[in-house]
């Protein structure tokens, strides 16, 4: 049964400041010697079990700032018997240096941020998941060539991105415009959505290079 959850979760507040205990890697994936991808703001998880199924020699790891979401898409993906997918709930802004350290060494291949929540509100905006920190984080854990992709359907959301990106720079973009289609081939729910209804989807990707 599909849970009622809050929409926007405000991830300064002091419950989300909390640290965190991660779990063992080894007990979430059957072969942790396979390249990761990760999913920053996973919402219900249909896309990384979508992703799971389709590219089963990879690893996915989902983080959701929404505790309910989390334990939903974890029981999905243990009811199909999935060991390539696993979900994490944290704040990523603020356990990101942390969880990325755990993983094995070399092994962050793909990061995605897809259709963040905008906070259009000028004095929400510092609420956005891409702070320039976790920019920083990524950089130093991600592997040399690795892609960051990132998507949305509010182009001043995506520019922002874009500029805090840039600024590392630790990346180098692949595309100069915007991608006509999403290069992975599986859709987000909300991709899924936004294009039902015939609106446009801002995509780019970077390609991980060098010391930030």
């Amino acid at each position: 049964m599909s849970l009622r959850i809050r929409q926007h979760v405000n991830p300064l507040s002091a419950k989300f400041q909390r640290s965190i205990v991660l779990p063992d890697w080894e007990h979430c994936f059957s072969h942790l010697d396979r390249p990761f991808h990760l999913d920053i703001g996973s919402a219900r998880g249909t896309f990384l079990l979508d992703m799971a199924q389709a590219y089963p020699n990879w690893n996915f790891l989902g983080t959701e700032i929404r505790e309910s979401l989390v334990q939903e898409a974890n029981d999905r993906a243990a009811e199909q018997g999935l060991k390539n997918v696993y979900y994490l709930f944290c704040n990523i802004n603020q356990h990101a240096p942390a969880l990325l350290q755990s993983l094995p060494s070399g092994s962050l291949q793909y990061v995605t941020v897809q259709f963040p929540d905008p906070w259009f509100k000028k004095r929400h905006q510092k609420r956005r998941v891409l702070q320039p920190q976790l920019v920083k984080d990524l950089a130093q854990f991600m592997a040399d060539r690795s892609i960051l992709f990132l998507q949305s359907d509010v182009e001043p959301v995506l520019l922002e991105m874009i500029e805090r990106v840039e600024e590392s720079g630790a990346f180098q973009r692949l595309n100069p415009g915007w991608l006509p289609e999403n290069p992975l081939g599986v859709p987000t729910e909300r991709e899924r959505s936004v294009l039902r209804r015939n609106l446009p989807v801002y995509r780019v990707q970077f390609r991980r290079h060098g010391s930030p």
